[in-house]
């Protein structure tokens, strides 16, 4: 049956599948205890802001698991379409000038982005290199596009903990509601700053949110941004 509202109501399921579709693979964060995973746009962001300076330019960057295959169960129940936790794998292709050798630039964009993992905590095995391109000239650092976070109210017990656990930028609704609630389980979705472990933070909020619910529920938590509060 068509109604007056319809093509409104069409827009706004249309907005919240390009939303959901723009966070990218939801990646586990730490390992499979802390019950925790973040956007892959977000943790991009993060990975190519910190390679931003080095001489070499990112191009398709891809985060997986490591091993699909043997990846073990979470803790909790996790976001809609989740990877399941476990080791990563970083696939990315670079362009660089040929002023030092190429495997020595491989090898340092490697370290830098494993840096750049260890301090989302993000747990990665492997980072696989590819050359696509020989720059004339070393590139400038570009500014980074400031992350953007889907505020949210912290409405109830859950996410009134979680707003105030240090680190929390602020609740956000990208997969439709800042708090999800299930049979012994709760989820919480928010962005993190920049200057703050995301690992850390959703551990925090893990046990804030925990105890602040009656029973004690299980608690994930997924990080949908990480905002650089430098940058507002």
């Amino acid at each position: 049956m068509t109604t007056a509202d319809s093509p409104n109501r069409a827009d706004g399921w249309t907005a919240a599948v390009r939303q959901r579709l723009g966070l990218g693979r939801l990646l586990p964060l730490g390992e499979p205890a802390d019950g925790s995973w973040i956007a892959e746009r977000a943790a991009a962001a993060v990975l190519r802001d910190a390679v931003a300076g080095s001489g070499a330019v990112l191009g398709p960057l891809r985060i997986a698991p490591a091993d699909p295959d043997n990846a073990p169960e979470p803790v909790v129940p996790g976001p809609p379409s989740a990877l399941p936790p476990g080791p990563l794998r970083i696939e990315a292709a670079f362009a660089a000038t040929a002023r030092r050798p190429l495997p020595a630039t491989a090898d340092a964009l490697r370290a830098v982005l494993l840096a750049a993992a260890e301090r989302l905590g993000l747990v990665v095995d492997e980072v696989d290199l590819r050359v696509t391109e020989l720059l004339d000239e070393e590139p400038e650092r570009a500014a980074p596009e400031p992350a953007e976070a889907r505020a949210a109210e912290a409405d109830g017990a859950a996410g009134t903990a979680a707003a105030g656990v240090p680190g929390v930028v602020c609740l956000t609704r990208a997969l439709g509601s800042p708090v999800h609630s299930g049979p012994g389980y709760v989820r919480v979705e928010l962005a993190t700053a920049g200057d703050h472990r995301a690992l850390d933070v959703a551990r925090a909020v893990r046990e804030a949110v925990s105890g602040a619910v009656e029973g004690r529920p299980a608690v994930a938590v997924l990080v949908t941004a990480v905002v650089d509060p430098d940058r507002g």
